[in-house]
Order: structure tokens, then C-alpha cells, then sequence
């Protein structure tokens, strides 16, 4: 089967959606399937070989200037190309991404409306360079965004078109009125056009039947895969990952939806508690600017607390560094202030063998009860929190219980072979 993936670039960033979408182009790819990623907006990054060619469509200077100004939508494409080119495109992305999304109305309205918006030309490159060099049997869309190009591209390419639900509902709950009730409606009026939906999760599933206002058998749930690789050997966390231990791990983006300012609250507590003086927090994950501010307070709330010099942050981290992460630590703890889609970063912390503590909510409960490497705790309650986490610490044969139950179900369930092969389940039904 021919699969293209379309995969929005993150302007430089690791993201979550995007390294979901390459472990599934590389799967489909070992299966003997051509696969290939396109990237829209910016080039893609990802901490594994990249599956995605060297073009970017919708490129996002281009796609602002045609939505700003009538001039733009016609100029030739020596012009376009200039703003296309992928150093330039990484650096305005990111500027662009400290932008709210509340600022961002006018312009998602008009990508949203595809081939009737202003960005009609950026489709209609997509759509021709589709036809006539990838010939796909299947297109997938990166989230709900971008599901004003499904019509034309079916018409043009004679594809099935598939729309990934990731976690756009964030991004469209933050923006301001009119677009926001704009976009709702022209997104379930586009819903049409679309053979199937895939969501990373029975609860996103159930969020986006209610949000398109399509029937629930219309949207498959496919989760996220690991790379059968990245699996732990051995029995490392029967121990613990760290000397003594008492060390916690954080894994995500650093912004108030993820939670850091959370762990952190609870690892506060656990540290005036006689039996954890070595308590130690290891964060890593992409800091925008935007979110600086945030984490300037987290870092000074840290200092002046019992906590102090042993909250370590490394940045944002590539995959050899992710596994060190969950390898130097005995819990993983991302208790999210929202509730979270997808939880690649759960099973990634489960492939190593890592226990889990997570808030109760999103997909949290499902990964929980699929896998039985960890628990859940009511979202935003910082002493139910620590003392969750304490009852683990103290707890190592449960900690191990949940290490190796949480590995097997990873290897029996959660590799990207297995989200390759539902998402080809998915392409044989909209194809039928």
C-alpha cells in the first residue's frame, strides 16, 4: 500500500505527534509498505531515522502571508520559494510558536477552509505534487486543523483520506470568539469528506465523536507505539534505576499543561517527610519562550524550598537521552493539568521497565489498566500525589511488580508494529 503521511512540523521542536508519525511511517516501511512522511509548516524533528522528504508544504511564512494579503495568493512560485526554504522556515516557526492560539483565529479559519480559503494555492501544490509523485492510497491529515484539505484531496488524488485526532482540542478550546465557533462549525460541515477518523485513545475517541458530531464507529482508536528496540533488558527496576532509591522522573513539554509545577508541589511535600531527604526530581522536555516565565517561577519556588539543588532539569532530550532518563530513576511522574490524549511518554517510560504515577484522567486510566505499570491519582491534588508516590518508594517489590507487567504489556501490545497494523486496519476500511 501506498501512505502518505502528512505531519505538521513543530518549528524545531521534539513533538510528540510528530515522532508518532515517523515510528509509523519506519513500522509500515519494515512491513513492506511505501510509506513516507510530507511535512506541512516546518521540517519535522524527530529522535529517529526521519521518515519524511526533504520538501515542506504549507509552508507557515507562506500560509500567513496568503491569509494576511490578497497579493499573496497569486504571486509565482520563485517567490513562494524563497520563503519556503528550511532554515528560514525553522526560524520563523519559532518564532511564531510563542504565539496564543487566541491569536491565531483568522488564520486557522482560513486553512480550515481549504480549497474555498485563501490558502487555496498552498493546497493545490500539495495536491498536484501528490498525483503526480507519491500517487498515495491512503493520505493522513495531522489533526483537525487541517481537515478543510481532505476534500480536494480525495478529488484530486483519488485517496482515502484519514483525519489523526491528537489532541487539537486544546489549541481550538483557546481561541478567541468568532473563530472559535467558526472553526467548530466548519470543521463537523468538513467532517463529511473525511473516510475515517483515528484517535490515540478510547477517551479522545468518545471527546471527538461529541466534538465532529459524527458517529462513534466512524473513528478508530489506534495507540501509540515504541520501537521494539527502545524495550528494556533485564531486570533493572526490580532494584530501582537510581543508588537509593528516591528519584522521580519528568518527561514532557515544560508548560502548565504537563504539570511540572504539579510534581513538583508533591515533591515538596515528600521532601519534609524524615525518609526522603534524597529526594530527587530529573525534568526534561522542550522549554519554549513563551513558557519561559512559568519555569523561571517553578526554579525560584524550587530554590527556596527543601527541594533546592536537587531538581535537575536537562532540556529538551534526544531519544538516547530519554532512555537514560527513565533509566536513572525509579518513578516517572507527568501529572498533566489536562486531560492527556495520547501518553507516548507513558509507554515510553513503561518500555524501559519505569514505573508510572499519572493524574486521573485522558487516556491515563486506560494505559493504566492496559499495561499495569502504575497508578492514578486525582489531577491537581499535590498531597494525594505525594502520598501515592511515597507508598511506591516504600514499596519496591510493588515497584517491581509494576516494572515488569508494565515492559510485558509494551512488548505484547504498544510497539509500533502494533500501531502500524491497526492504522492498516484503518486503511483497508476507508478504502473500502
Amino acid at each position: 500500500m501506498k501512505v502518505t503521511i502528512l505531519a505538521a512540523g513543530a518549528a524545531g521542536m521534539y513533538c510528540g505527534s510528530c515522532i508518532r508519525d515517523n515510528a509509523l511511517a519506519l513500522a509500515l516501511r519494515r512491513m513492506g509498505h511505501d510509506a513516507v512522511m510530507v511535512p506541512l509548516y516546518t521540517p519535522v524533528k524527530t529522535d529517529a531515522e526521519n521518515a519524511s522528504i526533504g520538501k515542506v508544504f504549507y509552508g507557515g511564512v507562506n500560509v500567513w502571508l496568503q491569509s494576511a494579503s490578497r497579493i499573496f495568493r497569486h504571486t509565482p512560485r520563485f517567490l513562494d520559494w524563497l520563503f519556503d526554504r528550511p532554515k528560514f522556515l525553522m526560524w520563523a516557526g519559532s518564532k511564531g510558536a510563542q504565539t496564543s492560539p487566541a491569536q491565531l483565529g483568522q488564520l486557522t479559519l482560513d486553512i480550515i477552509r481549504g480549497e474555498d480559503g485563501p490558502t487555496k494555492k498552498e493546497l493545490k501544490r500539495l495536491a498536484d505534487f501528490l498525483k503526480s509523485e507519491l500517487k498515495p492510497d491512503v493520505i493522513t491529515l495531522p489533526n483537525l486543523m487541517f481537515i478543510g484539505a481532505a476534500k480536494y484531496l480525495r478529488e484530486h488524488t483519488g485517496a482515502a483520506v484519514i483525519a489523526e485526532c491528537t489532541g487539537e482540542d486544546i489549541f481550538l478550546d483557546a481561541m478567541a470568539e468568532p473563530w472559535k465557533s467558526q472553526a467548530t462549525a466548519l470543521i463537523r460541515e468538513r467532517a463529511a469528506h473525511v473516510s475515517r477518523f483515528v484517535a490515540t485513545s478510547q477517551y479522545y475517541a468518545g471527546q471527538m465523536a461529541a466534538y465532529l458530531n459524527v458517529p462513534a464507529d466512524r473513528i478508530d482508536v489506534v495507540y501509540p507505539g515504541v520501537p521494539e528496540k527502545d524495550l528494556a533488558t533485564g531486570e533493572h527496576f526490580v532494584t530501582g534505576g537510581s543508588s537509593d532509591g528516591r528519584a522521580i522522573g519528568f518527561l514532557a513539554r515544560i508548560c502548565p499543561e504537563k504539570g511540572l509545577d504539579r510534581l513538583i508541589d508533591a515533591a515538596v511535600l515528600l521532601k519534609q517527610r524524615p525518609d526522603f531527604a534524597t529526594l530527587r526530581v530529573r525534568a526534561a522536555g522542550y522549554l519554549g519562550k513563551a513558557n519561559e516565565p512559568y519555569f523561571e517561577q517553578l526554579k525560584q519556588r524550587v530554590a527556596s524550598s527543601p527541594l533546592g539543588t536537587d531538581f535537575m532539569y536537562f532540556g529538551e532530550v534526544d531519544r538516547a537521552r530519554k532512555i537514560e532518563l527513565f533509566d536513572s530513576v525509579d518513578l516517572a511522574c507527568t501529572p498533566t493539568a489536562y486531560p492527556e490524549p495520547k501518553g507516548l511518554y507513558v509507554l515510553e517510560a513503561l518500555a524501559r521497565g519505569c514505573p508510572v504515577v499519572l493524574a486521573h484522567h485522558g487516556s491515563a486510566p486506560e494505559l493504566i489498566e492496559a499495561t499495569g505499570g502504575g497508578i492514578t491519582v486525582p489531577p491537581g491534588d499535590a498531597p494525594a500525589l505525594a502520598d501515592a508516590l511515597a507508598a511506591l518508594f516504600d514499596s519496591p517489590d510493588r515497584r517491581a511488580e509494576m516494572s515488569r507487567a508494565g515492559l510485558a504489556a509494551v512488548r505484547e501490545k504498544f510497539l509500533d508494529t502494533h500501531m502500524a497494523r491497526g492504522m492498516l486496519q484503518t486503511f483497508e476500511r476507508a478504502r473500502g
